[in-house]
């Protein structure tokens, strides 16, 4: 995989693409942000992606990100400006400037959002994340497990409001930032988790921007070749077509600043006669048959594929008669480990099943 050097308008379709991808369904629509990244580019001049180990150790490295269910950001468009608006408060609180942002996951919008805050503020993005995929909660990042702070936190909407949070673990960060996120009216901007370069390079899973440039680019030479992208994208990422159907039934709502459900999928040519469910928090969480044996569970991704274009599909977009491929991928090794588990297995989201990798689960499978 070639590393991505810097981020031109030309980049930002291959970077939505894979981003929505690599999102798991939720990260919020990659879309709105891709527009505001190429504005912004468009204004100020392309980003520069720099390697974390190119930080220096004392470098103010923060990531920005939007919070809440992807569902609302369908109707509720940021003003624009509002993750730059968190990104100074912050600054303003720890008194110096950011040297470089950072995407808090490899997803969605929180993978486009960062580089609009990165080329309005004149400053580089790193080549790293802090989930490899996208997941709910704010706590769950490779930093909790590097012990970085997610405070001080701050959070601004499009009203103008900012607030600054500290509070005690990661965890109670979650708590109290979803809360006024709901009453933000269920999204916000945040600019979390400000760490040292030293700090960014312990913490950081390496390599997420160019991953979410390359995903998107096979998807575009995939379509372009008038070929589904699911066969590429298995070979190539070592994933797995786990099931292909039509949507049966959504049953999806927006509750506690999530966007939680299931959704029946009914199988198709070789899949006929079966059905799965996808269960999901923002995200897609765990598929399993109708029967309840798992096909694959967080900290795995499973991804949603038009079955014709191979597009990624969102969990706010996904409806009934949708033709799909459900996609699954080994997550980074990091999330296997014990704390891994801990704070994004299948047991933290109240689900019963023992976490098997998911290539495990596809040898085992009949």
């Amino acid at each position: 995989m070639k590393p991505l050097k810097i981020i031109t308008q030309n980049d930002m379709g291959h970077i939505a693409l894979g981003g929505a991808f690599l999102g798991t369904g939720g990260g919020g629509d990659p879309y709105i942000g891709k527009l505001m990244a190429e504005q912004a580019i468009a204004a100020s001049g392309p980003v520069k992606v720099i390697d974390v180990d190119d930080l220096a150790d004392d470098a103010l490295v923060v990531p920005v990100a939007m919070m809440g269910a992807p569902t609302v950001m369908l109707e509720k468009l940021p003003r624009g400006d509002e993750a730059l608006a968190a990104l100074r408060a912050l600054e303003a609180l720890i008194g110096r400037k950011a040297d470089a942002v950072f995407c808090i996951e490899a997803g969605g919008l929180n993978s486009t959002i960062p580089i609009a805050v990165a080329a309005t503020a004149g400053l580089p993005i790193v080549d790293a994340d802090g989930m490899g995929r996208a997941f709910p909660e704010l706590q769950m990042v490779s930093m909790t497990m590097a012990g970085v702070s997610a405070c001080p936190m701050t959070m601004a909407d499009e009203k103008g409001n900012a607030i600054t949070l500290n509070t005690v673990d990661n965890l109670s960060t979650e708590k109290f930032a979803r809360s006024i996120t709901v009453e933000m009216g269920g999204a916000g901007l945040i600019a979390i988790y400000p760490m040292t370069g030293a700090q960014a390079k312990k913490a950081a899973l390496r390599g997420s921007m160019s991953l979410i440039h390359n995903v998107g680019r096979i998807i575009q030479e995939e379509q372009a070749a008038n070929r589904n992208c699911a066969d590429r994208l298995a070979k190539d990422l070592n994933g797995f077509r786990l099931f292909e159907g039509r949507v049966m039934d959504v049953n999806r709502r927006t509750t506690g600043g999530f966007a939680r459900g299931t959704a029946i999928i009914e199988g198709l040519d070789g899949f006929a006669g079966r059905k799965i469910q996808l269960h999901f928090q923002n995200e897609f969480l765990v598929a399993q048959t109708d029967a309840g044996e798992p096909l694959a569970m967080t900290p795995d991704l499973i991804c949603l594929l038009d079955l014709e274009t191979g597009v990624p599909i969102t969990t706010e977009t996904m409806g009934y008669g949708f033709r799909v491929i459900v996609f699954g991928l080994p997550c980074d090794p990091v999330w296997r480990s014990e704390h891994g588990l801990q704070l994004v297995g299948p047991s933290y989201f109240g689900y019963e099943h023992n976490y098997v990798p998911i290539e495990d689960l596809k040898r085992s499978a009949p």
